[in-house]
């Protein structure tokens, strides 16, 4: 392979690191494969072990390991168009006095719009006073991209918003969606809270 200077790079690069970075990018699979959806950030300790022993400044691996967790955030972001009709959903999942609904899902021509409700009692007595809904990252599987949009509410209610690419099949019988607890969270105290919805 020869490669040529463009406009936007005036950098010279040595050919002879192509197998180098072919290995990168085979390793960088291999990574995911097994982290999954995790971030895989490694301890400290690990961090600081490997920038010891491959003398790196630690802060430079660290931003190496955040940036690798970050590939979901370089996805084309998709803008829903051409709306074609709703799917009525009205599945649940409770936990601990909380309830999570997805009601319906609307359907475009390129991508699918669903929201998960969150709704608890305030007063229930096994929710605390403070209590307010952690976000959620959304996964169904590899044929999808899901892109949190956020969300908000009141008091007893919270309603966060997903945008799906490609568009899910109108008839949804096998779809199960995926929520995760997100790393981005406002809770003091995250609890790792996972569950799933199956929309059939």
């Amino acid at each position: 392979m020869t490669f040529e200077p463009t406009e936007n790079s005036n950098t010279y690069y040595d050919e002879s690191l192509l197998s180098i970075d072919k290995r990168l990018c085979e390793l960088l699979n291999e990574r995911k494969e097994i982290a999954k959806k995790e971030l895989g950030v490694p301890p400290d300790k690990v961090v600081s072990s490997l920038a010891n022993k491959y003398g790196f400044q630690k802060e430079y691996l660290q931003s190496i390991y955040t940036t690798i967790g970050m590939e979901d955030s370089f996805q084309p972001i998709v803008e829903p168009v051409q709306f074609r009709k709703y799917l009525p959903v009205l599945k649940t999942y409770e936990n601990q006095g909380v309830l999570y609904t997805v009601t319906y899902i609307r359907q475009y021509s390129n991508a699918s719009v669903l929201y998960l409700h969150i709704d608890w009692e305030q007063r229930n007595e096994a929710i605390e006073s403070d209590y307010y809904p952690d976000i959620f990252d959304m996964f169904i599987d590899d044929t999808y991209i899901c892109r949190s949009e956020g969300g908000g509410g009141t008091t007893g209610h919270t309603s966060y918003s997903y945008i799906i690419s490609p568009a899910l099949p109108d008839d949804l019988n096998g779809i199960e969606l995926f929520f995760k607890e997100s790393r981005v969270t406002f809770t003091e105290n995250p609890t790792g809270l996972e569950f799933s919805i199956k929309l059939w």
